[in-house]
């Protein structure tokens, strides 16, 4: 069951504000991770981490975060399959951190499908896990990872692994907007 942490469904929202210019409106964007995660006690810890680091000045958030606890329930929700079959197409997520050690599908064949499919070759994946074995590692980068993490053991250098995460994928990254993938498709 994927569980949504955020107040809002909008990706996208209008800002209200008033410059040397005169008054207008900007465009605010709400990104969203994607968390899939086994583990009960690992979600709520980067839930929480994650809490810690999601409020804009105005009090709303930079992103959202959807929750998969399995890679049967990740590719279903990234493929609009299933219970997920009514999700928007083109509404991907932004980033996804994936877990190696996965039931059923593992982290590692999730990443293979996500690769594999053209909507998804651009979308950062971060794998975020307790593993630290070689064959991991070697494999996740294989398949097309772009970052291989170790979960930190305590919650402080959790949440701020989690907030370096945020900042660099999804505020200093820069990737190809969706409407220049979509045309060359």
């Amino acid at each position: 069951m994927a569980v949504r942490f955020a107040p809002h469904r909008h990706r996208a929202r209008e800002q209200h504000f008033i410059s040397h210019y005169g008054q207008g409106k900007r465009t605010v964007a709400t990104e969203t991770i994607l968390l899939v995660e086994d583990n009960p006690d690992d979600i709520e810890l980067a839930l929480l981490g994650f809490s810690r680091n999601n409020r804009q000045e105005n009090g709303s958030h930079y992103y959202v975060i959807e929750v998969a606890r399995n890679g049967e329930e990740a590719l279903d929700f990234l493929f609009a399959r299933g219970k997920f079959s009514d999700r928007p197409v083109g509404s991907n997520p932004n980033l996804i951190l994936l877990d190696v050690n996965l039931p059923g599908i593992s982290g590692l064949e999730v990443l293979q499908e996500i690769r594999s499919h053209r909507s998804y070759q651009h979308t950062p994946v971060v794998i975020l896990t307790t593993s630290d074995e070689t064959s991991d590692i070697i494999e996740g980068y294989n398949l097309g990872v772009n970052s291989y993490l170790q979960k930190p053991v305590s919650f402080n250098a959790f949440v701020e692994l989690l907030q370096q995460i945020g900042q660099y994928w999804l505020k200093n990254n820069i990737t190809p907007p969706k409407s220049a993938l979509s045309a060359l498709r």
